[in-house]
């Protein structure tokens, strides 16, 4: 029997029922803004799900690259999944604590890397607090397991293929940082970083996607959206943000539609606003 519904998405009760399932592993990719204050380790060793590894969006990246938490290359995803416990065949389920929506991000690493059997957990570690479900402080136990990633380059989009979309407008890039920060009114976070938005882009802040329980909104509700905002879900779509974390929630809500020609542009707004060369809009257009 297949148990898994289509969607990308997990609920609590599929996880507590599956939680000593042995091929099933959890990770906690929860992250945080440099400048919230929280510190995503320590939330973990302080408590999460049962069995819970830490995935660490900042640890498992392209170290040399100058833009923060780039795609690392296959052979260093692999080493790093191994180390987790993430093997072939693994069920892997992916949550985060809210806010910035790291799970996403996991969800969509571990896409690009090959794998298909991955989930988002809906609704996160909050959901799963407020039932009352079961808590841990400890870390599991070390289980090396072999890893076989194969980049699927379909899911990612480059500088190249972002500059070719807003020049031709053949590809929306739908852009999921706050307004503010797409028209251009106040300053990005980081030192060097112009404000405003890619020329043609169409703001979808990755906030709107998720309700006040931090799930994602349902299938209709997310296409309403997207049509309310201007995208066109007939073509395809090149997911932007600050640094390519929250963009993933766009690409997550886009499978949930059933919208598969979707990619994730890894060096977003970090990348294009850091470079004087390229053209910069501020206001709603």
């Amino acid at each position: 029997m297949n148990r898994h519904a289509p969607s990308p998405l997990v609920s609590t009760d599929w996880l507590a029922r599956h939680l000593s399932a042995p091929d099933v592993r959890i990770l906690d990719a929860s992250w945080h803004l440099p400048d919230s204050g929280r510190n995503a380790h320590a939330d973990y060793d302080s408590a999460h799900i049962p069995g819970a590894v830490f995935f660490d969006i900042d640890e498992i990246c392209d170290a040399d690259s100058p833009f923060p938490h780039m795609l690392p290359s296959p052979e260093a995803f692999s080493s790093q999944m191994r180390r987790l416990g993430i093997g072939d065949g693994s069920t892997i389920i992916v949550y985060d604590t809210g806010g910035v929506h790291g799970a996403a991000r996991a969800w969509w690493m571990l896409r690009v890397f090959g794998q298909r059997d991955v989930k988002v957990l809906d609704g996160g570690l909050g959901k799963w607090r407020h039932e009352g479900r079961p808590l841990a402080d400890l870390p599991p136990g070390p289980r090396l397991r072999h890893f076989s990633a194969r980049r699927h380059d379909l899911l990612v989009a480059d500088l190249d293929h972002v500059r070719a979309a807003s020049e031709s407008g053949k590809a929306q890039i739908v852009d999921a940082r706050g307004t503010a920060r797409f028209r251009g009114d106040e300053p990005e976070p980081r030192e060097g970083v112009e404000a405003g938005h890619i020329p043609g882009a169409i703001s979808v802040p990755y906030s709107t996607l998720y309700d006040q329980q931090e799930c994602l909104k349902p299938k209709e509700a997310l296409i309403a959206l997207f049509q309310e905002a201007g995208v066109d879900l007939s073509k395809p779509v090149i997911a932007s943000c600050g640094s390519g974390i929250s963009a993933c929630s766009l690409a997550l809500a886009l499978d949930v539609v059933g919208h598969n020609d979707w990619s994730v542009y890894d060096g977003s707004w970090a990348q294009w606003g850091n470079l004087p060369d390229l053209p910069k809009r501020k206001g709603t257009a």
